[in-house]
């Protein structure tokens, strides 16, 4: 039997594969979207913005996308170190580490945020050598950092390791053979080839880091106009049966997230086609 028929009969047909596909994304992404913003519509652009605008919420859009942006660019620069590590050496220790970089997506939010804010607070294992020299981590913005940079780093370290493990080592070697530096061959070389999956994973630890709630709560503080994220406050509004409220702040949620997520996918996009054109010109020259 031709391998073409065998596909059509094993693997439904593109009419159902699509079918499923835009329903399952409706009940799960657009039903729960269309329902915010429907509520959303129900405020005035003057009410909206109000509400938006406010003293506590535009203090709240700092914490949290503050906070985001600078624990995902952290997990960039050590997931990278940590992924490149993991494929390239061996050492002992090498499996249990290796599992480890998988424990935040284990370990319950609740539990990190407790065990963070233990290790982190005054007297606790850590903190007590820090606040002496003036680091306040624990019920702080410091300690929002460092939560979303736990939960965080496996998005970039998983993302990064199929990469390089397909970049061979004798492309290292010829470009040392041509007379490259070790940063002239990371930069010129090897980096072009990670940059969209350093990106993707950047995108992907700072996407989760603006909706991460339980691990905070614990080790923030929760300080309004101090260390109050959005989640937060969206929460506090609900719990004040202020749903309109907590509706309006979702939404800027949503659409700032939306925008910063298209412009990060468009700069993937670049660095993709850049890297591409550059390994085509380089065969060209060969």
């Amino acid at each position: 039997m031709p391998l073409r028929s065998l596909r059509q009969k094993v693997l439904p047909g593109f009419g159902l594969s699509l079918g499923c596909a835009l329903v399952y994304l409706s009940l799960l992404i657009l039903l729960p979207l269309s329902g915010l913003a429907f509520k959303a519509s129900q405020l005035s652009l003057s009410e909206f913005w109000a509400i938006a605008s406010g003293e506590r919420a535009l203090a709240s859009y700092r914490v949290t996308f503050g906070a985001s942006l600078l624990a995902a660019l952290i997990n960039a620069f050590f997931g990278l170190i940590v992924a490149w590590i993991l494929v390239r050496y061996s050492f002992p220790g090498k499996r249990l580490i290796d599992s480890l970089v998988d424990l935040p997506f284990a370990l319950p939010t609740a539990v990190a945020g407790i065990t963070l804010a233990t290790l982190y607070a005054g007297n606790g294992w850590i903190g007590r050598h820090l606040e002496p020299l003036g680091v306040k981590v624990a019920f702080s913005p410091l300690g929002i950092v460092v939560a979303l940079t736990f939960i965080g780093l496996p998005f970039v370290v998983r993302t990064l390791q199929p990469v390089i493990e397909d970049i061979e080592p004798e492309i290292e070697e010829a470009a040392a053979s041509l007379g490259a530096s070790r940063l002239q061959t990371f930069l010129r070389v090897l980096l072009p080839a990670l940059l969209p999956a350093l990106l993707t994973g950047f995108t992907l630890a700072f996407s989760r880091s603006i909706g991460e709630y339980g691990s905070v709560i614990f080790i923030a503080g929760n300080m309004p106009l101090i260390s109050e994220i959005t989640p937060l406050l969206i929460i506090s509004k609900l719990e004040q049966y202020d749903v309109v409220g907590a509706t309006a702040l979702a939404m800027v949620m949503l659409i700032i997230s939306f925008v910063m997520l298209l412009a990060v996918n468009a700069l993937q996009w670049w660095a993709a086609n850049r890297h591409q054109a550059h390994a085509a010109s380089a065969g060209e020259r060969r």
